[in-house]
Formats: C-alpha cells, structure tokens, sequence
C-alpha cells in the first residue's frame, strides 16, 4: 500500500522520524543528534525511507513548535520543501499536541494540560480536549481549549487553578521528539478528514522568539 505519512521531528536537540500507512506497516525511531541535525537530517531522512520510496508517500507531518528555535526552524524548512517538490499536503502540527495525543492514551480525563519549559523562567503551555465519538466511523478528535503560548509560570499556574473541568497535566520530557508518531496520527485524523494543507501553510511556532516573522499559535 502506497498511502504513507511521514512526520519529521526537530523542535529538540533530537531528530525524530515516523512512517505509517495506518494498514499495519509503521515505524518510528528517534536520534539524538544535538546541533548535528541540520547537517544530518537529509542522509537520515533517505535511509529511514527505505524499503518506501517517496513516491509512496501522501502526506507530510512536521512539528511546528513550540521548541528550540534553530531545531524548529530546520525541520518546518525541509518539510516545505519536501512537500513542495514532492507535491503533497503538509501538516504543521504543535508539539504540544502530539505530547497531549500520547497522554490522552493511557487517561480517562477529557482534558489534558501540557506544559513544557521555556526560557528566562517562563513556560509553554496549553490545554487539549480529547472529544470522543462511538460508532462506525467514529474515533477521538483533539481540540486546542486553550491554545499554546508561552507565559510566566505564575500566570500558567493561575490558569490552571481556574480551570473549570478536570484535567491531567503532563510536563513535557526534553525529548518531544519521541512523540514524532503521535504527531503523525494527528495529522492523519486530519486527512481522512479531507484536510489537505498546501506546504505554504506550515509556519514554525516559536512562541518567544523576538522574530516575529512566521509566529503563529
């Protein structure tokens, strides 16, 4: 079967890739590279592909962010422009959400907060509600409630603190790239939906980067 995804993870210092064609054929794997990744990732990218070929592939998944600025940056560039040669949709997906997605399989809470550590004492943060749907058909939808930003802690706490249903809170492991397949079963959900995001649409996050050119939440 040729209706492949594939997801690339750089918003740490670790590379993450996963290809699934949701029939049974699925794999993922993650290195930690460091500051290696942009010199790395191409080579990496062609012999994780195999036995696939590009041609095999019908979407493209990338973390957008939040993360590191430079890891973030480089991943969201080659998706586009994988996605752009290649012709195929491209989902720009938050890395908050893929940790949420990983969460929400092992929780009966509808809600699940993440936060994740930012600089100068501040953190990521947002919330996630997981709708469930019975039936032929059906399957659960992720929903940003609360949608990431980066704030002070004492501001994401208060949030939290008045929040108004139950919610799990999850605290992001430093390496975000082991939810790469998570990330890609997002983006997959998205497509069965009919969603297909042209390469254009896939900016970076980076939450409080003083450039604010490509700053979306």
């Amino acid at each position: 079967m040729t209706n492949y995804g594939l997801a690339i993870h750089t918003a740490s210092a670790s590379l993450g890739l996963a290809i699934n064609n949701f029939s049974g054929d699925s794999r993922t794997q993650v290195w930690d590279l460091g500051r290696e990744t942009s010199n790395l990732l191409h080579q990496y990218l062609i012999d994780f592909l195999k036995p696939q070929t590009w041609a095999d592939l019908s979407f493209l998944a990338v973390a957008k962010g939040p993360g590191g600025f430079t890891g973030t940056r480089i991943g969201v560039v080659t998706a586009r422009t994988l996605a752009q040669q290649l012709e195929l949709p491209l989902f720009a997906v938050s890395t908050l959400a893929g940790i949420a997605w990983c969460a929400a399989k092992t929780t009966d809470t509808t809600d699940i907060a993440v936060q994740m550590r930012a600089q100068r004492g501040e953190v990521f943060g947002a919330v996630y509600r997981i709708s469930k749907f019975d039936g032929d058909g059906g399957g659960d939808r992720l929903q940003a409630e609360l949608p990431d930003a980066v704030m002070a802690l004492e501001q994401w706490q208060q949030t939290l603190a008045t929040w108004t249903t139950p919610y799990q809170l999850v605290e992001a492991d430093p390496q975000i790239a082991a939810s790469v397949a998570d990330l890609l079963e997002l983006a997959w959900l998205d497509y069965q939906q009919g969603q297909r995001p042209h390469w254009s649409e896939a900016l970076p996050f980076y939450g409080q980067h003083p450039v604010e050119t490509g700053h979306r939440g």
